[in-house]
């Protein structure tokens, strides 16, 4: 028995994405890329158990499922204070290139950039950060994105960062390379974004929970 526990201490150490709490479903196994594809110049390395972003800008998406009415984990590192990357959220189709989620999905902002509505946990250029919990770079972040209809909150470290529902008044497109703006899908495929060349940010964990129908119907106004 203790052979046992030893042998799962040391994968869960190796393989940290592979152990997950009762009710949650990790999508990155902490291995390789199975179930994930890319889009764009950029990529996605596995390195140490992690994933990290390599190259231009680019999606690394999961292709198994489109997600709504759950709660999405992810686990990242920044190395450098102006690394950049974003968690894409609601993508109606599976992706062709890079652009078509950005215009058709929502980007939950990865960077401690100025802007309140262009830093950690904000649907980029849509809406305005309630508060800045991220950590300084080097530490490592925990984002809990939940999609409750059409209702998406994001809470990163404990602290609410967004609370948006779909129709509400958001500001107006001002450069071309900021997403179009009109209502997304309930459900959809979601991915990781590789940004920049320069930029490099690690992934350990990314997991799933489904909402139950008593917190769905918690979250309806």
């Amino acid at each position: 028995m203790r052979a046992l526990i030893l042998i799962a201490s040391l994968l869960v150490s190796i393989y940290p994405a592979a152990s997950a709490e009762p009710g949650w479903r990790p999508l990155f196994n902490g291995r390789d890329l199975s179930g994930w594809g890319q889009v764009g110049e950029g990529h996605f390395v596995v390195e140490g158990g992690m994933l990290k972003t390599l190259g231009g800008m680019g999606l690394l998406w999961y292709t198994k499922e489109k997600i709504g009415d759950a709660v999405i984990r992810v686990r990242f590192r920044r190395t450098h204070p102006k690394d950049d990357s974003g968690v894409f959220i609601r993508i109606p189709d599976k992706p062709a290139d890079a652009w078509g989620p950005v215009n058709h999905g929502y980007e939950v902002e990865i960077g401690d950039w100025p802007d309140d509505y262009s830093c950690t946990g904000v649907l980029y250029s849509l809406t305005r950060a309630l508060a800045r919990p991220e950590k300084t770079a080097g530490e490592w972040n925990t984002m809990e994105i939940t999609l409750a209809g059409p209702r998406t909150i994001v809470v990163v470290n404990g602290t609410k960062v967004t609370d948006y529902e779909e129709g509400q008044a958001v500001p107006p497109k001002k450069h071309n390379y900021e997403p179009d703006r009109g209502r997304r899908p309930h459900f959809g495929y979601i991915g990781l974004q590789n940004h920049a060349e320069g930029s490099a940010l690690y992934f350990r964990e990314v997991s799933l929970r489904p909402l139950t129908a008593s917190e769905l119907e918690g979250f309806h106004r």
